[in-house]
């Protein structure tokens, strides 16, 4: 109350938005399998999926055809989301995340339905996630691989040191062979 009030220039200058500001839902195409999690668990029913499935052939000679499920269409409908995040949450394979975008009005209703091409283009402007604590405790994940990776450097380190060692004992038995029949 003791200060002057300073006017935001909306259109002229953009705002500064928070880091974790939610403005649409970015879709990453790529990582979605067509789970329909983010469906199902959605409160309002916004989000609209339609898939179809595909053989795959054999990895290998004599394996089996796989089938996996092919995107057809991603579509959420803006004008009945409530941006609860319920469907960022759930995605166990990171396909959908916040985009700082909040320049999408309509004149139209109906045109707040916005398909997968449109999610893509959002998930271009979804900011980078923040850097870990570094004094956070290493993810267990890490932790295990970490582990995994010194058991098989000290395995080879091991199956080395007994190839050099056979290699001296051969050098010794030849070297005593010589001196045998000499």
């Amino acid at each position: 109350m003791t200060r002057r009030a300073h006017t935001a220039q909306y259109p002229d200058v953009q705002p500064e938005l928070p880091p974790r500001t939610r403005g649409v839902i970015g879709l990453f195409e790529e990582n979605c399998t067509v789970c329909m999690l983010c469906a199902r668990e959605c409160p309002d029913w916004c989000i609209y999926i339609d898939s179809h499935k595909e053989t795959v052939p054999p990895a290998a000679p004599g394996g089996r055809e796989r089938s996996r499920n092919v995107l057809d269409r991603f579509a959420i409908d803006f004008s009945l989301c409530m941006y609860c995040g319920i469907c960022i949450e759930v995605c166990p394979f990171d396909a959908l995340f916040w985009s700082p975008e909040f320049e999408y009005a309509e004149t139209d209703i109906q045109d707040l339905v916005h398909e997968r091409d449109k999610l893509r283009e959002w998930m271009w402007t979804v900011p980078e996630p923040p850097a870990l604590d570094p004094a956070a405790e290493e993810p267990k994940e890490i932790a295990a691989a970490r582990k995994t990776a010194e058991k098989l450097a000290a395995q080879a380190e091991q199956e080395r040191q007994d190839q050099e060692k056979r290699a001296q004992e051969n050098q010794a038995q030849e070297q005593q062979e010589k001196e045998g029949d000499a």
